[in-house]
């Protein structure tokens, strides 16, 4: 693995450890071996220059040598695999790539949408914590589906599908991980692909806190 590098010349990454979009803009980066900056953000107290490069002031943020800002973690995920792709991630033909991009966006809409929910169900009265989970159960039931067929959400190898949802998927995991280590929980399948993961070099080594 090669390490991130702390340099002027280098484009810097404005993150937050913890934050699923962040994670999977930081995997895609180290998965390519591109050098930069990354800089951790206070969500409490964000560095103005983050907010002048980007003023929506959430993270990812990532700002080129050349002034450029691609500040949504899907670009920041294509641009380092544009770079290098040595797991070809993006080694797909146009029908699994056309899955990718359902799934993601199926995760990045209506899924994480319910899973906010689920998460801060108090500030959501309308329904119950179980309730929202059943929500988010509905794109996690396909997910288990895809997996009970193949190692990976679109084949036996790991791609920008994967790496993209499964943050997401790990976040609802720890809601109530009881519960989704439980004998309740219908999806087995997804369970060996997140823990696997979770498990891999490269998540444990962009989880590294700095």
């Amino acid at each position: 693995m090669i390490d991130f590098l702390i340099d002027s010349v280098h484009p810097v990454l404005y993150t937050f450890r913890r934050c699923p979009y962040a994670i999977r803009a930081r995997l895609a980066i180290k998965a390519s071996g591109t050098p930069l900056k990354m800089v951790e953000v206070s969500l409490r107290n964000k560095p103005q220059a983050m907010l002048d490069c980007s003023p929506k002031g959430t993270v990812p943020v990532l700002q080129l040598q050349d002034g450029t800002v691609i500040d949504q973690s899907l670009d920041i995920m294509r641009w380092a695999l544009a770079m290098n792709d040595p797991l070809q991630w993006l080694d797909q033909d146009s029908e699994l790539a056309a899955e990718t991009a359902a799934l993601i966006a199926h995760n990045d809409g209506s899924f994480k949408v319910s899973l906010d929910r689920y998460k801060y169900a108090e500030r959501f009265p309308e329904f119950t914590a179980a309730d929202y989970r059943a929500q988010c159960e509905l794109f996690l039931s396909t997910l288990n589906e895809r997996l009970a067929l193949h190692s990976y959400l679109v084949h036996d190898q790991p791609s920008l599908a994967d790496m993209a949802i499964f943050p997401f998927v790990r976040q609802y995991a720890h809601v109530d991980k009881v519960w989704f280590y439980g004998p309740e929980n219908p999806h087995p399948h997804l369970i060996r692909w997140l823990d696997g993961l979770t498990a891999s070099p490269l998540f444990i080594a962009v989880m590294e806190k700095t």
